[in-house]
């Protein structure tokens, strides 16, 4: 260990210094933090630590950034939320860019934001171990690159920022294989500009089910939708402000029961009863579940006016798929050319980060709930987890920083006092 201190000492401005043991993959010690995932959280992150002065590596399995905005959205996509609840630390939105700024404008904002704060991480760098060596007390996080070269990263702390949606949820229903028509994930779907004329039925009722059905009206296609639970559709503004902006402000005064029975109140009379149209409202109100169970509200852009109309169709649970038909629950069946599974997204920490104490094996999410749940033990964090957008994750991204600041300047005094004692002994 004092071996190890003594390089850190001495590389401490050199992340990419490297050395070897006897093993024969790369290994490159990094004075300060691997951070595993160039998403927003974890630019957030690299950026907080860089105006505490602490160098990082950032590890990307992708060719670029945000790959999850750049490769696996729909182009109609736009934040679902008002810019300024989706900043990052330290860096608005450009004053020109509109309330809800869409894919490539988002997309636009964080190059940005990497290159300010000159964040680059190491792409085609996919993690397939990391484990705390209690016989070195550090970090060994093994990476594989795109030809299958190995790197194991050696550092003190260890930033988890995979976030909630690293792959992707496909369901296990009976029959799909079976199905002669194309099945693709929202992950894979572009534009309804494809489906003109066909019938498609999109699987999930969530924020992306909405939208892509209402992408698939628009270019003509025939959608339908498979809503299974009860859901909570809101409209994205509402009495001149966004729905979202108007509940935060509300709950600096008011208990969360008696914020959503207002919210709900003025759902209805904007949006009207959605049980009449197979949308049945859960029994908790939209904020409790998204503090119980991380489930987010639907903020309709368009879409329940196409379900009134019947455009959309709403079907419940899909029993059975054959060749080319789908049997619900109802007991209706129908003909569909292509099913779009708008499942969701999951996280993928327990595939290789090899700890069990601050990250749950069954979901791969911090076991301590918002705000406990970025700091484990033996300088493990997590940001992105929060269930709370990039709101949360910049908050966390924050806290993560300070924490490593303060560890790295207290080190960093120690070194730097150690090093004037050795000098002053030397002198004649």
């Amino acid at each position: 260990m004092d071996n190890l201190k003594e390089i850190q000492g001495k590389m401490a401005h050199d992340p990419h210094y490297v050395f070897s043991y006897c093993k024969p993959r790369r290994q490159v010690w990094v004075p300060g933090p691997v951070i595993v995932g160039a998403g927003p959280s974890g630019l957030a992150v690299a950026a907080c630590l860089k105006e505490q002065g602490v160098p990082s590596v950032v590890i990307e399995r992708s060719n670029c950034i945000a790959s999850l905005w750049q490769l696996k959205t729909y182009d109609r996509l736009r934040l679902h939320l008002p810019k300024r609840f989706c900043e990052l630390p330290l860096m608005p939105f450009p004053e020109d860019f509109p309330t809800y700024p869409d894919k490539q404008q988002f997309v636009e904002y964080l190059e940005a934001y990497a290159k300010r704060f000159r964040i680059e991480p190491v792409f085609y760098s996919s993690v397939e171990r990391a484990e705390y060596d209690e016989s070195i007390e550090l970090w060994r996080v093994k990476s594989v690159g795109m030809k299958g070269e190995e790197v194991e990263y050696v550092c003190r702390w260890l930033v988890v920022a995979t976030g909630e949606n690293a792959e992707t949820v496909v369901p296990e229903i009976k029959g799909m294989v079976e199905f002669s028509g194309e099945v693709k994930h929202t992950s894979e779907y572009k534009s309804g500009s494809v489906y003109k004329g066909k019938k498609v039925l999109v699987v999930g009722c969530g924020n992306s089910g909405m939208e892509v059905c209402l992408d698939l009206c628009n270019h003509n296609a025939k959608p339908s939708l498979v809503v299974r639970d009860a859901v909570h559709v809101l409209p994205r503004d509402m009495l001149g402000k966004s729905t979202f902006g108007l509940s935060m402000w509300l709950l600096k005064w008011l208990p969360v029961r008696l914020v959503d029975r207002f919210l709900l109140f003025v759902s209805r009379l904007i949006l009207g009863n959605t049980a009449r149209f197979g949308l049945d409202r859960p029994m908790v109100g939209p904020l409790e579940l998204k503090k119980i169970s991380g489930k987010t509200p639907v903020l309709d852009v368009g879409a329940l006016a196409k379900i009134k109309s019947g455009d959309i169709k709403i079907y419940p649970g899909i029993q059975q798929i054959g060749n080319h038909s789908v049997q619900f629950f109802n007991g209706k069946r129908e003909n569909f050319d292509a099913i779009i599974l708008a499942t969701g997204y999951k996280s993928n920490v327990p595939s290789w980060l090899k700890e069990k104490e601050m990250f749950s094996e069954k979901d791969g999410y911090p076991r301590r709930p918002f705000p406990n749940g970025w700091k484990g033990a033996y300088g493990l964090y997590a940001v992105g987890f929060t269930k709370r957008g990039l709101l949360g994750a910049s908050a966390d991204a924050k806290r993560i920083a300070e924490d490593i600041g303060k560890c790295w300047k207290v080190e960093a005094n120690h070194l730097i006092a150690t090093t004037t004692r050795r000098s002053l002994s030397f002198q004649p």
